[in-house]
């Protein structure tokens, strides 16, 4: 039996975001401080609008509270248009020099009208086998 990968999930103006971190031990070198973790990010547009994603805007934090803003057109070199009903998926990394944080953010969308609007991207953590556990 595989255990399940979590999954994140938030919906603002009918747009669902879900994500779907995963780390990846043969990527990371923990005894150089260097965890990677991919991540799966689906987009499903469940309103009646055409949107297209225009913009990323993301939020990183390690274990030691420090915080990396990454902001910038589309996603891995795409701005996908999505008409009502369908999704996009895709997937991309994050390094980080700790065994755990997490990360959360906002895509930059517009309408086929040209209305521009926000949609969250749920928080996530990143957790690895090396992160220390405590049991409160």
């Amino acid at each position: 039996m595989t255990a399940s990968k979590p999954s994140y999930r938030t919906v603002t103006r009918q747009i669902e975001v879900k994500a779907s971190p995963t780390f990846l031990a043969d990527r990371s070198s923990p005894e150089n401080g260097y965890f990677f973790w991919a991540y799966t990010i689906t987009l499903t547009n469940h309103g009646q609008d055409t949107v297209q994603l225009k913009t990323r805007h993301w939020r990183i934090t390690d274990a030691h509270g420090r915080l990396q803003e990454v902001k910038g057109p589309g996603v891995v070199g795409e701005e996908p248009v999505l008409k009502p009903g369908e999704s996009f998926e895709y997937t991309s990394g994050v390094p980080l020099p700790t065994p755990s944080g997490f990360m959360v953010g906002s895509y930059g969308m517009v309408t086929a009208a040209g209305e521009h609007f926000d949609i969250e991207i749920p928080a996530f953590s990143l957790d690895s086998s090396y992160a220390e556990r405590t049991i409160n």
